[in-house]
């Protein structure tokens, strides 16, 4: 369970301070919710922006956020802005773990045959108990999880302004996209359209930290 893979994150997690309490445990500011933390707690070697074939929608309520999730449909048209952090295998069967509120361990490993092999695994009906792996990046996999079902087949759900803020800041920092582009993209997005202008969202990303 060592094995490198790029742990491809598209909603929250984005932004290595929110990805940090998966990883070492604790509370992001504006969450409800404290994680244990990876039994390995090393931060990712690195993390680099990537782009996803498919749609970012955000459903469902999230007891964390109080809001709607994020959730990547890779067979919807369009562009997902993602960021991918370098963790073993190990570490992302225990943050996949953390997101179904289940305590981390080796009952919770998770088996990465099918989805190396096919593309996609469906491991359980949880909202993120799809693993998908959209292809490679420097011989290692890019996985990410997401819900079973498709874009179209659940309501939508705003997102909170704490979450928002999260994603929006991961992805500026990942260095590829600027403010603008960030704001237009999330605002776009099913569940924050006609909810999150872009200018509301330009000014989450303009706060200063907390």
């Amino acid at each position: 369970m060592t094995t490198p893979v790029w742990y491809t994150s598209y909603g929250s997690n984005t932004h290595l301070e929110r990805l940090a309490c998966y990883i070492r445990g604790g509370t992001p500011p504006g969450a409800t919710r404290a994680h244990p933390g990876c039994r390995d707690r090393r931060l990712p070697a690195v993390s680099v922006p990537v782009e996803l074939e498919g749609a970012l929608y955000f459903a469902t309520e999230s007891p964390v956020w109080t809001g709607g999730r994020a959730f990547y449909d890779p067979d919807a048209e369009g562009r997902v802005l993602a960021r991918a952090h370098l963790i073993t295998a190990q570490q992302l069967s225990d943050i996949a773990a953390q997101e179904m509120y289940r305590e981390p361990g080796p009952d919770t490993d998770l088996d990465l045959t099918d989805v190396l092999r096919d593309g996609r695994a469906v491991l359980g009906e949880g909202r993120y108990e799809t693993l998908v792996c959209p292809g490679t990046l420097d011989g290692h996999p890019l996985l990410t999880f997401t819900a079973p079902w498709r874009m179209t087949d659940v309501d939508r759900n705003r997102p909170s302004a704490a979450y928002v803020r999260y994603l929006a800041m991961g992805l500026l920092a990942a260095g590829a996209w600027d403010a603008a582009t960030i704001a237009a993209y999330v605002a776009s997005c099913p569940g924050a359209a006609g909810h999150w202008t872009e200018q509301q969202i330009r000014d989450l990303i303009a706060l200063p930290p907390r």
